[in-house]
């Protein structure tokens, strides 16, 4: 077992406040990084990272048993394998792309804009908690065909899933509310499920409930562990990557104008966003089998979390690994969406993120939108910049200030 430094942990407050300061660290001193009060190994090399996440044999996602499954109210994607996954998997990437992917586009624009029109004449916003947390999840029912005035429920719910999932450690009371949350979901999307199968329309639901796997329909806890799974997935890494995108262009003002002058820019700097501060930290996995690493070992059984952020700065995969560049050569931004992705943002292999190419339509449009509508945007003076969390992370909140390039946007 690896030598454990007493005077660091991962899951300490000096790490949750700034992450970034320990990966080269951790990397050059500790690729293999024991936390026995979890009994869990953190590594940190990019190549570690990738060899986890490809190796399925190996590494498998039984670990979401216990992580995922009780709040999803059934097996997800993620722990599917073989003809099941396959399945399984195109009937929710068909809801993502195509003729659908052309819709949602319209739907995200359209939100978009009926969320900024009353921000706009204050010059003043929130990114976070005013835009891109309410945008993310109006965009996600729209695609599920939810109706949004629940939005501000159905967001709650989801919060007490999205923290069972993403919480390291969970008190009794904690693990309670988590779970109350689940099952008021479950019970809400019941009677919704019911009714699509009756009724199908053109929404990620209904083609769920329609779908077949070895012609047999998926039964109700199936479909609604995909919807939660969906929900979870769409609206979680969302709002932090806008967010985040428009603070690394404010603290880089030169691309900012880089951006703006030649907006076929905005995927690179969507791309670098990902690799720079991922908003997925932490994806862990369950070691099937002995595994060495650095030359220690990882026992079978042992819980095994992948450190994205600190896979996606290392030196052996990226030039200045530690510098915002959105014209950085080592990243093709062309494959940064995809499964052939430099970064590991969206993981890699089997398991890799379904919602990939949803993800960039939706950040590349509202982003375009906002930097069209928001001229001179900068911090709100006085206002103390904080990240949160240890397994998904992004601004607590991003107050900016901005003049108004036009009262309202333009039509889509």
């Amino acid at each position: 077992m690896p030598t454990v430094d007493p005077r660091f942990s991962v899951l300490s407050e000096d790490f949750a406040t700034d992450p970034y300061r320990y990966f080269a660290p951790l990397r050059e001193q500790a690729p293999v990084h024991y936390e026995p009060a979890i009994d869990s190994y953190f590594l940190s090399r990019y190549r570690d990272v990738k060899r986890v996440l490809t190796d399925h044999e190996t590494f498998t996602t039984e670990t979401l048993q216990v992580r995922a499954e009780p709040v999803m109210r059934g097996p997800v994607l993620a722990q599917m394998t073989g003809a099941e996954h396959t399945a399984k998997r195109k009937i929710v990437v068909r809801g993502f792309t195509g003729q659908a992917l052309q819709d949602q586009i319209r739907a995200i624009h359209a939100n978009a804009a009926e969320l900024i029109a009353p921000l706009l004449p204050r010059g003043r916003m929130d990114l976070v908690n005013d835009f891109g947390r309410p945008l993310a999840v109006h965009v996600t029912l729209d695609v599920l065909g939810l109706d949004k005035k629940d939005w501000r429920q159905i967001a709650a719910w989801h919060s007490g899933v999205a923290e069972f999932i993403t919480s390291i450690v969970l008190t009794p009371e904690r693990r309670r509310h988590c779970m109350d949350c689940a099952e008021q979901l479950e019970a809400y999307l019941v009677p919704v499920i019911e009714q699509r199968r009756r009724h199908p329309g053109e929404d990620l639901i209904s083609k769920l409930c329609t779908a077949e796997f070895d012609g047999i329909a998926m039964s109700d806890r199936d479909v609604t562990a995909l919807i939660i799974n969906v929900l979870a997935a769409a609206t979680e890494p969302a709002d932090k990557t806008l967010a985040l995108l428009f603070k690394h262009l404010i603290d880089h003002p030169e691309q900012m104008a880089q951006v703006r002058q030649d907006p076929t820019l905005l995927p690179a700097a969507i791309a670098e966003t990902l690799r720079h501060t991922p908003p997925v930290q932490l994806v862990p996995r369950q070691a099937e089998r002995d595994a060495v690493f650095a030359g220690s070992t990882v026992p079978a059984g042992a819980t095994v979390f992948c450190l994205i952020g600190a896979a996606n700065r290392d030196p052996d995969a990226f030039a200045a690994p530690d510098t915002f560049d959105i014209l950085r050569t080592d990243l093709a931004t062309a494959r940064s969406f995809t499964a052939a992705a430099q970064h590991l943002a969206f993981g890699a292999g089997l398991h890799q993120c379904v919602g990939a190419a949803f993800a960039r339509a939706e950040i590349e449009t509202v982003a375009a939108m906002l930097l069209s509508l928001l001229d001179q945007v900068r911090y709100t003076p006085g206002v103390r910049y904080r990240e949160t969390g240890l397994y998904t992370r992004g601004p607590a909140s991003l107050c900016v200030d901005f003049t108004p390039a036009q009262s309202t946007p333009e039509p889509h």
